[in-house]
Order: structure tokens, then sequence, then C-alpha cells
């Protein structure tokens, strides 16, 4: 049974319906290859109709005159043709170009019709197309730079061990276990990311409290610290807060956040994580004391492989970004706030 509205675009009816049935309609002109020819042939097409039945209903039309004012019509739809279609003949020369991986062409958008708002899209689209080229290609060139430090490093490891160099002690062996464990991590973060960019990655939420989830990622963050020779102290001021989140996905973004506190703060420094309520939901904020992120630099700490312009003690520059994604999966939102050493995480209530 058919509604004083259609639900699903928002437009009444019966205007539904008369669009059903004008798509039903004949399309005559389809296989004509250009548009200015459809143009030609419809006001030949229409004139002569119209000529037709000035002749029917007066008996006598004037030849000439007919025919100039055919002439006219068509040389003036021509004219008039050429602004409308150049737009549309544009696009098509662009989207050839794209098919081969230039974005760089844009099309000349004047007119306030439907091609000039078409060209706008068709403009915004090529935009957003290079952009997103720009950043595989950043995306690869980074990969590639962060998988060759580890392995030409572990390379470097087992062929002195091969070459009878060095002898397989705890240190040579430590330092080749640490280059493993810093490919796998990469590897792991990188399908995490690639899971949770994709849409792979399905929320399981429940009422978390966030006290004694805090506590477990601060007895695992001071493991890693210790792995890395960064010594903190974790301080923790979490009232009794529940929050609707998957707990395991939480668990991931806290983690992520106290050990970028820990390799971006001084060695027997603190991190603070601060829990409270506002209107808008749970705020979790976790602050390091080193010397914070410059403002312009604040945007980009939560792109993929951007460590913020801050010294680093490794990490993979993966961390904040799938905090970021994992975050506004809940529907909160990430933010450095000042004195550039916060980390403010909102999620709703």
């Amino acid at each position: 049974m058919n509604t004083d509205r259609d639900i699903e675009d928002g437009k009444p009816a019966w205007r539904i319906t008369a669009r059903r049935y004008v798509n039903l309609l004949p399309r005559p002109l389809d296989r004509v290859p250009s548009i200015k020819a459809k143009l030609a042939l419809l006001m030949v097409g229409s004139g002569a109709v119209a000529f037709g039945f000035f002749a029917l209903r007066i008996g006598w039309l004037p030849p000439r005159t007919t025919i100039a004012a055919m002439l006219i019509a068509l040389v003036t739809s021509q004219f008039l043709g050429h602004g409308m279609t150049l737009p549309l003949r544009d696009m098509t020369a662009a989207a050839k170009r794209m098919a081969h991986g230039d974005y760089s062409r844009r099309v000349r958008a004047t007119s306030r019709d439907e091609v000039g708002q078409l060209a706008e899209a068709f403009n915004q689209m090529a935009a957003d197309l290079a952009a997103a080229d720009q950043q595989r290609r950043d995306f690869i060139a980074n990969v590639s730079h962060e998988l060759r430090t580890p392995i030409t490093a572990l390379g470097a490891v087992l062929e002195n061990l091969v070459d009878g160099v060095s002898e397989p002690d705890p240190v040579t062996l430590r330092t080749a276990l640490a280059q493993t464990e810093r490919l796998s991590l990469l590897v792991s973060e990188l399908l995490a990311l690639s899971s949770i960019e994709a849409g792979a990655v399905r929320l399981d939420l429940e009422s978390v409290l966030l006290e004694p989830l805090l506590k477990e990622v601060v007895a695992e963050a001071e493991v890693m610290a210790a792995a890395v020779d960064r010594p903190v102290r974790f301080t923790i001021t979490a009232p009794d807060t529940t929050v609707r989140a998957d707990r395991a996905r939480l668990h991931q973004v806290l983690l992520n956040l106290l050990d970028n506190a820990t390799r971006h703060g001084p060695a027997h420094g603190e991190v603070r994580i601060h829990v409270t309520t506002v209107r808008a939901g749970t705020v979790i904020e976790v602050q390091d004391d080193g010397p914070g992120i410059p403002p312009a630099e604040r945007a980009r700490v939560f792109e993929r492989f951007s460590r913020g312009g801050r010294p680093t003690t490794g990490g993979t520059g993966l961390g904040l970004a799938i905090a970021r994604w994992i975050v506004e999966l809940h529907g909160g939102t990430i933010a450095i706030t000042d004195p550039g050493s916060r980390i403010r995480v909102t999620l709703p209530t």
C-alpha cells in the first residue's frame, strides 16, 4: 500500500509513480551519438509537427518562410547547444584521462543548471580521487620504508651469524628478536587498520566499567614500557563510570594511547589517565609530561605513519590512526588538546 510519502527518498508517492511511468516511455534518439545532433533533430521534428498542425488548421503554409524559419531555428539550436554540451565533452575527456591515472583535469562549471551542477560534482570527485591516489602512494611508500628498516637490521644480524662474525649470544639473539617483534607488530597493525577501513570490524557493544579496564590496560602498558626501557608511572582518576562500547576495541584504543604517551614522554615521567562525565558523554584524557604537539601538527597526528614531529623511541606510526578509526566507529571523537601532550577521547552516552 502506498503512503503519502515514500520513506526511501522522501518524495511524494504520486511523484515516484509518475517517474516510473515516465521511465517506460520510448527513447527514439538514443542511437544518435551527439547531443547537438539530438538538439537539431528535436528542433526539426518539433518544428515540422508545429508547422504541419498550422497548415492543417489554416489550409495553407508559405514554403520559403517555413524553410527559412526551420533553418534559423536549427542554427540557433546549434549555437546555444554548444555551451550546453561542452562541459559534457570535457567530462568525457577528463574521465578518459582519469582511467590512465591523470586526475589533474577540471571541467569549467559556469552554468547554474543540472549540467553545471554535474560539472561541479565531477570536479569534486576528481579532487577526491586525486587525494585518494596520493594517499595510496604515500601509504605504499611509508609501508615500504617501515618494513625495510627491521628487515635490513634482521638480515644484517643473521648474516653476521652465518658468516661467523657474531656469536649467537643472548645479546645478538635479543636484537634479532626485537626486530622480529617490530615486524610482527607492524603487520598486525596494518591488518587491523585495513579491516577497520574496509568496514569489516563489527562492534560488540556492551556496558563497560572503565576503572577495571583501565587497570588492565595500565598493567600491559607497564610491561611494554619496560620492554623499550621507558619506565613511567601511571595514575588513574576514574570514578564509577560505565560506557557503552566494544570492550576489546576500547582496550586497544587505550593501550595505543598509553603506548604513545610512554614513547613521547620522558623516561621516569608520569602518564595521567583522567575520566569525567559531561553532557556530551564520557571523556577519557591521557596526558604525558612530554613537550607536546604544536597546534599546526595536531590535525596530522592521527594520519597513518605520522608521529607529530615529536621525538620518539620507535613505534609504527599507526597506533593513533587505529585509535581514531575505532573511536569514530563508536560515534565518538578524539583530539589533541592543550598543552599539546593531552589526548582527549569523547564517547557518547
